[in-house]
């Protein structure tokens, strides 16, 4: 078993933006998404794309990728909300990264969320009303209305666990941190690799 604390986001491969849509591929994890509470462990990843055309063939750059655990607990200083671990609160703390490293490093004009989750999306472009997660949702909402601000934002659905390589790689990084295990790094990993 590693010793890495999995509660800090994780970056890995950043790179320079280029010009053109950038695609922010997030996804959560979660084993036991049954009875779920604050013990449950859940994972979040993001991994943002430059120059993909959404085909899902890998075409683009990963720009950076990173990582971590879904915080529970109300006394941690990276708690943003989550009542409990599940897939849910996975993909809407995601969500919540991605839109905190578009804040701090976008220079892009436009950008594209894309989950397979439904819930996140929605959720967080306010189409939908949270019934759980209430300080999740909201915070995840607020920083969604702060990016939209600042440039055009967007969702749209991927569907997964169908060979989307960017898809693919996001929940490759959220199973392996919900495992306590390294992701295998991008230049050795295959899609559909766990």
């Amino acid at each position: 078993m590693l010793s890495w604390d999995y509660s800090a986001p994780k970056i890995i491969e950043a790179k320079s933006a280029s010009d053109g849509l950038l695609m922010a591929y997030i996804d959560g994890s979660c084993l036991e998404n049954k009875n779920v509470n604050t013990q449950t462990p859940a994972s979040w990843s993001v991994v943002i794309v430059t120059g993909d055309n959404e085909l899902g063939k890998g075409t683009g750059t990963i720009l950076t990728e990173f990582y971590g655990r879904v915080q529970t607990n109300p006394e941690a200083d990276d708690f943003i909300g989550a009542e409990v671990g599940s897939n849910n609160t996975g993909e809407l703390t995601a969500m919540a990264e991605a839109l905190r490293w578009l804040l701090k490093h976008n220079d892009e004009k436009e950008v594209l969320v894309r989950t397979d989750s439904t819930y996140a999306g929605n959720i967080a472009s306010g189409n939908w009303r949270a019934k759980a997660n209430l300080k999740l949702a909201s915070h995840v909402q607020a920083l969604w209305n702060e990016v939209s601000s600042i440039c055009h934002l967007n969702w749209k659905h991927v569907r997964a666990h169908k060979g989307h390589r960017w898809n693919e790689r996001a929940d490759h990084l959220a199973f392996r941190v919900l495992n306590d295990q390294d992701p295998i790094p991008f230049s050795f990993w295959k899609p559909g690799q766990r």
